[in-house]
């Protein structure tokens, strides 16, 4: 029944308006990068936001993140208002939402050994004592597909994909409520890929995350997500299952983004990659 659903995000009316000048005496100009954007995420569930550049895929992630207000409109987490307009985060604000982002070594700093990376947000938010810090970093990159001996390295040691496990790992140590994934995969070859998406699938079913993944890759998109929602100019002009969108796709901009974007097999990557391990 809908009423039962464990709803952990919901965005109602969302506007996100910026402010600007033509020129230094010109008249303000008003930009509105999000236009009224609902939804919401059942917990467990991978919503994919799709849509060109400048469609307000990133202003979205930032306003559910808390990095930026919404203008308007109403955003719930696990049911409850956030605004950061009128109240200061609270740790238990800062831990329902994580991020991870598409490039892992500019989201790591270069001089933080892995374990710091791992310890330091379970530092500022949890009250564990050092030792039960270290030990939970530990057992959360092996989660992740590493090992405890990765944890004295520095990010430059590791592979793009390594690095991305430690984004992610980064992300999982607060045991957020949503995880943000934007474009967490297409600065990865492709065999790389097909193993980090397999690993979110994985960890997905094993701590019942919810996932809203941003992309501009239908195929990655298709792999991933159960619903789809596609973003044009700062406006939801479709939003149906994996399986409406791409089946049966009903806006003339959903038809023309699926024609113009060139994709990617990732079933046929996954076959690669399960013939070099046999």
């Amino acid at each position: 029944m809908e009423q039962n659903k464990d709803i952990v995000l919901e965005a109602r009316n969302l506007v996100r308006e910026y402010h600007t000048k033509e020129g230094l005496l010109g008249k303000p100009v008003v930009t509105r990068a999000l236009k009224g954007v609902s939804f919401q995420l059942e917990r467990g569930k991978t919503l994919a936001v799709v849509g060109e550049s400048g469609c307000g895929k990133s202003t979205l992630a930032r306003i559910l993140t808390m990095i930026d207000p919404a203008t308007t409109g109403e955003l719930l987490i696990g049911g409850q208002p956030i605004d950061i307009r009128r109240q200061k985060l609270t740790r238990e604000m800062r831990r329902k939402v994580q991020i991870v982002f598409q490039n892992p070594y500019g989201s790591l700093n270069p001089r933080q050994r892995v374990g710091d990376v791992l310890t330091e947000p379970l530092m500022l938010n949890t009250d564990m004592t050092p030792q039960q810090r270290r030990e939970y970093a530990m057992d959360m990159l092996v989660k992740v597909g590493l090992g405890p001996e990765h944890y004295n390295r520095y990010p430059h040691m590791f592979s793009g994909g390594q690095r991305q496990r430690v984004a992610i790992a980064r992300a999982l140590v607060l045991n957020p409520k949503l995880l943000i994934l934007d474009e967490p995969v297409s600065a990865l070859d492709l065999s790389v890929q097909a193993q980090i998406l397999n690993l979110l699938a994985d960890l997905q079913d094993e701590f019942n995350l919810t996932y809203l993944f941003i992309s501009h890759d239908l195929s990655v998109v298709r792999y991933i997500a159960d619903e789809v929602m596609v973003m044009y100019f700062g406006e939801v002009v479709e939003h149906g299952t994996r399986d409406e969108v791409f089946g049966n796709p009903q806006h003339d901009y959903t038809k023309t983004l699926f024609n113009a974007t060139p994709q990617a097999d990732i079933a046929h990557i996954k076959k690669r990659l399960q013939a070099q391990h046999s």
